[in-house]
């Protein structure tokens, strides 16, 4: 195994260790057991338990920022926001570790961690509230107040999805997605966008 593999695997075991016991409860020697590696090669990558939590909230952030298009509004309104609905669904259901760490292990007593993960959700609503004054802009959102827009957004998401981590069988990726987007559809997306002449150029 090469370093690059080995940095993977720690990664790989430390998204699940901290899903099943969670961030406070997870130790080092937890990782480096799944990992199948000794407990100084962690520190070889990693210099703590923060650290590494940090390198898998960023990466998923990042795929989180890849998944939302710019929308057409020229074009089929509707199958571009579905679009990035269910964009940013996979993203958080294809790693069901990380995302119940993030919704169901917030609250501790160490104050890094807490102050790490209110950054991460700060990025992702500045992520989605960019992407809704950009709408605006595009006259496919409602005028308003893109800040809030966004917390409802999150708000709804996370709930959809937290209640899918309990579920004995998990909903169906597609019924959450055109759930989702009804609801937006009734609040403040513009669906008359898509069928406007473009503007003149």
């Amino acid at each position: 195994m090469d370093k690059s593999e080995r940095r993977q695997a720690l990664l790989r075991a430390a998204r699940t260790v901290f899903s099943e016991k969670g961030y406070h409860e997870a130790k080092v020697d937890d990782i480096v057991a799944l990992a199948k590696v000794a407990k100084g090669t962690f520190y070889l990558y990693f210099p703590d338990k923060r650290s590494v939590f940090g390198e898998l909230v960023r990466g998923l952030f990042s795929r989180l920022g890849g998944a939302i298009l710019r929308v057409d509004p020229s074009a089929d309104v509707e199958a571009q926001v579905k679009h990035n609905i269910r964009a940013i669904v996979a993203v958080l259901l294809d790693d069901p570790a990380l995302t119940s760490i993030l919704l169901s292990h917030a609250a501790g007593l160490d104050p890094a961690f807490v102050k790490e993960l209110r950054a991460f959700r700060q990025e992702v609503k500045l992520l989605l509230e960019r992407s809704l004054t950009d709408g605006q802009r595009l006259g496919i959102i409602e005028p308003g107040d893109t800040e809030l827009y966004a917390t409802f957004t999150i708000g709804a998401l996370k709930e959809v999805l937290f209640e899918n981590a309990l579920e004995e069988q998990a909903r169906p990726r597609e019924r959450i997605v055109t759930a989702l987007y009804d609801l937006l559809r009734r609040g403040y997306l513009r669906m008359d966008a898509g069928r406007a002449a473009p503007p003149a150029g």
